[in-house]
C-alpha cells in the first residue's frame, strides 16, 4: 500500500497534469508553418526562436516533474510559460462580444482559462511542500494538509494553557 499511496498516485496526477505539454511540442514541430503564424502574432519579435525555446520548455519541463528532478523549478518555469502563453497568445478581450458568439474569441477565452488552471496547477507543485499519501487524503478528505494532520493528532495535553498566543 505504501507504494500506492507514497509514489503511483503522485506520480500518475504529475503525469497527468503535464502530458499535453510534450504533444504541444510535438504538433509545434510537425506544424511548423501554422506554429510560426501563432508565434509572430503577438508583438514580440523573433517567432522562430521562441517556437523553438517553446519546444524545449514542453519537452523538457513535463519531464523533470514527473520523474522529480528540480521539479519545483521546472513547474515554475512551466507556469510562467503557461501564463505567458495565455496573455500574448489568447488576447479574448480583443473580440467584441466573445462570451455570446461562438467564434474566435470564446475559443481565446476558453483557452486562456484553461492556461491558468494549469498555472495553478503547477504552482501547487511548486509550494506544496511534503507529499501526504493517498491513505491520508481518504481519511480527510475534506481537508487540507497541513491542517488534516494536526486535525487527527491528539492533544499533550486537554488543557488550553498550552495555547501559544
Amino acid at each position: 500500500m505504501d507504494f500506492l499511496n507514497l509514489i503511483a498516485i503522485p506520480l500518475i496526477a504529475r503525469f497527468c497534469l503535464v502530458i499535453m505539454f510534450p504533444f504541444s511540442a510535438f504538433d509545434k514541430i510537425v506544424h511548423w508553418k501554422e506554429a510560426m503564424q501563432q508565434a509572430t502574432s503577438s508583438f514580440l519579435p523573433g517567432g522562430a526562436v521562441l517556437i523553438v525555446i517553446a519546444i524545449v520548455v514542453e519537452f523538457v519541463t513535463p519531464v523533470c516533474i514527473v520523474i522529480g528532478w528540480h521539479d519545483r523549478l521546472a513547474a515554475f518555469v512551466l507556469a510562467g510559460f503557461c501564463a505567458v502563453t495565455a496573455l500574448l497568445y489568447h488576447p479574448f478581450w480583443k473580440y467584441p462580444h466573445f462570451w455570446s458568439r461562438p467564434g474566435e474569441g470564446r475559443s481565446h477565452f476558453w483557452d486562456f482559462l484553461k492556461n491558468f488552471g494549469l498555472v495553478g496547477g503547477l504552482l501547487l507543485l511548486v509550494i506544496g511542500g511534503i507529499p501526504v499519501s493517498a491513505s491520508s487524503v481518504l481519511n480527510h478528505p475534506l481537508s487540507s494538509a497541513p491542517y488534516a494532520g494536526a486535525a487527527s493528532m491528539p492533544s499533550s495535553s486537554g488543557s488550553a494553557s498550552n495555547a501559544q498566543p
